[in-house]
């Protein structure tokens, strides 16, 4: 005998099946999405680390024109006047700012123009001024604007060491030296340029020629004798030369 079939449990059976082959499907098409992915990750990590290129900035770029105002103390107003030229000069000509003397306020002004290309040079231009206001030459404090790696240090000497009275005016003079000669000696040695205002000092060069200088400092303001320091700073100008 044939039975029948009623049409609703065809109808159910029907709608069963294709649930299941429409999860199937989307199963396949996750694994393989999981499948790319992991591909992709696995080509990440083999590939080298890449650094990000980003374009130069120019002055155009920052938009609004930069100032700077140094402090020039008191007793460094005349020497300022008498080498304002030599000053201006580089900072008009080559790093293309503009400059001027504020007498009342005792304080350089520097300015960004149209013509200023370098987004670095305001920088470079104050800290020219700043060293020549802390006491160094022109000619000394123009290499600021010429290499990148110049650093200007600052310290006290009562840092290195708590003094007063006349032993703090023997330590200062052990580090000058008789006629500034172990001052001279220093900087000759590390290539370095030292200023000596009252109880601070202000070393200007490269990093690690500014740590080798200040060493020597601090040992002559402890109370090692200028010929120990000499013998010291002998076999690190020797050490320097093996390497050049």
């Amino acid at each position: 005998m044939a039975t029948e079939v009623k049409p609703s449990t065809i109808v159910n059976v029907i709608t069963e099946d294709s649930i299941n082959k429409e999860n199937q499907k989307k199963k396949a098409q996750k694994r393989g999405r999981e499948d790319e992915d992991m591909e992709d990750l696995d080509d990440n990590l083999n590939e080298p680390n890449k650094k990000p290129s980003f374009p130069q900035i120019t002055i155009e770029d920052s938009g609004e024109s930069q100032i700077r105002k140094i402090s020039i103390p008191y007793n460094r107003l005349a020497p300022l006047k008498s080498c304002w030229q030599q000053i201006y000069e580089p900072i008009v000509n080559h790093l293309k700012l503009q400059i001027r003397m504020n007498l009342k306020t005792r304080k350089v002004e520097i300015k960004t123009s149209d013509q200023t290309k370098d987004p670095n040079a305001i920088q470079k231009a104050s800290d020219f001024v700043h060293a020549f206001s802390l006491g160094f030459e022109v000619n000394d404090a123009v290499a600021l604007l010429r290499l990148d790696d110049l650093f200007i240090d600052s310290f006290d000497v009562e840092d290195v060491k708590i003094l007063k009275g006349d032993n703090l005016s023997r330590a200062i003079g052990r580090v000058a030296g008789k006629d500034g000669k172990t001052k001279f000696t220093i900087e000759n040695v590390t290539k370095t340029r030292i200023v000596l205002a009252d109880k601070r000092v202000h070393i200007l060069g490269s990093y690690s020629n500014i740590r080798v200088a200040k060493d020597a400092i601090c040992d002559l303001v402890i109370g090692s004798p200028p010929g120990k320091v000499y013998a010291k700073l002998k076999t690190i100008a020797s050490r320097i030369q093996e390497r050049f």
